[in-house]
């Protein structure tokens, strides 16, 4: 595991099998869309310990490929350190369109 800037923490991340939605590791073990909802890892251990948690998971097919994602505590909420992981967290850069829908949205 790569080491993390000072004062970084780490949560896991993957997408949901159904659907495919970013989704972060809840302290209860499930899964949530909301980055605010991951409980963080301080240490190198509890990271660990978490991508353990989340590797059940996938062999319950519920996520695919989590990983660790570093942030910067920022009072009660984390900052992504990468963009990549910012846009993840903030959710999709595109309009999402109703497959069901007769036209496009204005």
């Amino acid at each position: 595991m790569a080491k993390n800037q000072k004062g970084a923490v780490n949560v896991v991340s993957a997408n949901r099998l159904a659907g495919g939605e970013v989704v972060y590791l809840t302290a209860a073990g499930g899964w949530d869309a909301s980055l605010a909802a991951a409980t963080v890892a301080s240490d190198e251990a509890e990271a660990l310990r978490l991508l353990a948690v989340a590797e059940a998971s996938v062999a319950a097919r519920q996520v695919v490929e989590p990983y660790l994602v570093a942030l910067v505590e920022q009072g009660v909420a984390g900052q992504p350190l990468s963009l990549r992981e910012r846009i993840r967290a903030k959710g999709p850069t595109v309009a999402v369109i109703d497959a069901n829908a007769t036209r496009f949205p204005s």
